[in-house]
């Protein structure tokens, strides 16, 4: 069995400015390499230097693996680039008439953003939540309101049907797997492909440079309208490099992903799907999600494909633990080429991480190698990356080579805020939005906090500090830091808590809503994770949290930390309402405006038997 956990990082050190107007400044000392001009030049690389290794592979309807090299891949791209080519020769086409894709994760949905970005059209990959919604589609009118798109694709076509029928007019191009859609002719991708007319191929690939616009990338449109963040050739190009040159595994040997994280987010679709592109690696599409029903597939893909890195989000990494510690054959396969894991989109807890090391303690006799960082779709998306060694929760790092970080003084935290190649120009027609997002320095305001996790030891980087907009006060005038407190909960109802949401805006005390893993309060209950939870004991899971909550309030004196009431979620968070992203993490404040009156019931002047009072 080959095992890379041993790899050390490159030798890695910043400067640290501090000012007189409070602000700090953090740069690495390490220049940043040279940057391809355009996304696809590694496809050309890769099929001129690897023609045969397998670039993209998912399962069909009959469970096999379908698969493409590079140069199958680039073949195909070529072919499609050149129909497209032809539209925007024609006026059809363009950065104020981009692509829409509505599909989720799929072969044809990759070689069309491959194509599109070969030729200088944008595309935007659009959240398959706003075309699969079960009561209106305001926000995908919004979006073709906004972007005013040329074409829209869709594969899997069937489950977007009702969409397409009452968002897209009938004069607009639509690509499909399907002859027809919503009755109206569609356009296959092999259609596009068999026009084979590359007589405006070459003029448009080579106008293309590293200031055109790659795609559009939709906010989660969490606090109203999504914006469209302009991500160009140059920022997807500079952010691989940054990563190249922090991970110098992804240069010792091609890395193979199996990875599920949805391309309409810059996790999945511009960090995972650019790292295997850029790096000559195999990308195997996870069709499974870490939810019950869908997890399995994400098994069975990681019993058949062993990854050598792996990505995930922190209920990703919390399903997965539970089943390498009960499955030996899982854990040696899923172990055996793995060089490391990386974890976004939230802060993974404490106990998951010291039992992902257990894990590989138990096997090999090492930590497991657990890197993550932080980042925003406005810089495509890496801003700092920690190491391996680390082992605390809430650690990001310090900045990749190439940015820049500002921390500056605001309501008793410093907020991050960020220059680097990788940074967006700004938001698409909208310039007030755009310039409130840069300080009058240039720098893009991430709306995160950080803190030094020891200011006399700056190697060990920043410990993220909460979202600075999520940050509230009790009616004392108490300031609550929601990320850092999240993080503390989630540790101290470990194993019963899969998420919280933190109330007490204005009011005397914190309370929380507590979304439970069933799975794990199943198993203190001794009953049957499947059945009924109406007949739960839930008084006896009650009574536990309640005593958690105790501890952890003898741990955690003080206003702003203690939580005297708590109130369990039966019904789990609802994507159709924002209260959950695509990639599985929990939306805050969509969670307190959809449960009002439960937040009101917990705060009631005498608690039901629901309430957990500490």
């Amino acid at each position: 069995m080959s095992m890379g956990f041993g790899w050390k990082p490159e030798t890695f050190q910043v400067r640290v400015a501090r000012r007189d107007d409070g602000a700090t400044l953090i740069e690495p000392t390490q220049p940043l390499g040279d940057y391809p001009v355009r996304v696809t030049d590694r496809l050309e690389y890769w099929a001129e230097q690897a023609p045969d290794r397998v670039f993209v592979a998912q399962r069909t309807g009959d469970g096999a693996w379908q698969s493409m090299t590079y140069r199958e891949t680039l073949d195909r791209v070529r072919n499609i680039a050149a129909a497209l080519a032809l539209r925007q020769r024609a006026g059809r086409l363009s950065a104020d008439r981009p692509i829409l894709i509505l599909s989720g994760n799929s072969i044809e949905h990759l070689l069309l953003a491959l194509a599109a970005m070969h030729v200088g059209v944008p595309y935007t990959p659009v959240s398959t939540a706003y075309a699969q919604a079960t009561s209106d589609f305001n926000k995908l009118r919004y979006v073709f309101q906004l972007l005013t798109p040329g074409m829209v694709a869709a594969f899997g076509a069937k489950a977007f049907e009702v969409a397409i029928r009452q968002t897209v007019s009938m004069d607009m191009e639509l690509v499909s797997d399907a002859a027809e859609l919503a009755g109206r002719p569609c356009t296959r991708l092999a259609e596009l492909e068999r026009e084979a007319d590359h007589s405006a191929l070459e003029a448009s690939h080579r106008a293309v440079n590293a200031d055109s616009i790659a795609k559009f990338l939709l906010t989660s449109g969490s606090t109203g309208n999504p914006k469209a963040v302009i991500t160009t050739h140059r920022m997807l190009c500079s952010n691989q490099i940054m990563l190249h040159q922090a991970l110098p595994f992804l240069r010792e040997e091609p890395p193979v992903l199996v990875d599920w994280l949805p391309w309409n987010h810059t996790f999945g679709g511009s960090h995972n799907v650019n790292l295997a592109l850029f790096n000559g690696g195999s990308l195997y599409i996870d069709n499974g999600r870490p939810m019950p029903g869908s997890f399995e597939q994400t098994l069975r893909n990681l019993r058949d494909i062993s990854p050598t890195v792996y990505f995930n989000v922190p209920k990703g990494f919390e399903l997965l633990v539970q089943s390498l510690a009960a499955d030996a054959d899982l854990r040696v396969r899923f172990l055996s080429r793995l060089r490391a894991c990386f974890f976004a989109g939230a802060g993974l807890s404490q106990h998951t991480w010291d039992a992902l090391n257990a894990l590989a303690q138990q096997e090999f006799g090492v930590d497991m190698p657990v890197i993550t960082g932080l980042g925003a779709t406005e810089t495509a998306p890496s801003v700092c990356f920690t190491r391996p060694g680390t082992r605390l929760a809430g650690a990001i790092g310090l900045p990749a080579t190439g940015n820049v970080v500002k921390l500056v003084p605001v309501e008793g935290k410093l907020e991050m805020r960020v220059k680097g190649p990788n940074v967006t120009p700004g938001y698409w027609r909208q310039p007030e939005t755009t310039t409130a997002a840069f300080d009058e320095e240039g720098y893009y305001r991430l709306g995160d906090a950080a803190r030094w996790i020891d200011e006399h030891d700056i190697a060990q980087g920043l410990m993220f500090d909460g979202r600075i907009a999520e940050d509230f006060k009790l009616s004392s005038g108490t300031w609550v830091s929601v990320g850092p407190l999240r993080a503390r909960l989630l540790g101290a109802l470990a194993p019963y808590a899969q998420d919280v949401v933190i109330a007490g805006l204005n009011r005397d005390e914190l309370g929380i809503l507590i979304f439970s893993d069933w799975r794990a309060c199943a198993g203190f209950l001794g009953v049957d994770a499947t059945s009924s939870r109406e007949q739960w004991p839930l008084d006896r899971l009650q009574a536990e949290i309640g005593k958690c909550l105790q501890r952890y309030n003898r741990e955690h004196p003080g206003g702003s930390s203690t939580v005297r009431r708590a109130m369990l979620m039966l019904e789990p968070p609802s994507l159709d309402r924002g209260e959950i992203t695509d990639k599985g993490s929990i939306n805050q404040r969509a969670v307190l405006g959809c449960r009002a009156d439960l937040v009101e019931r917990l705060y009631a002047e005498s608690p039901g038997d629901d309430i957990i009072v500490a």
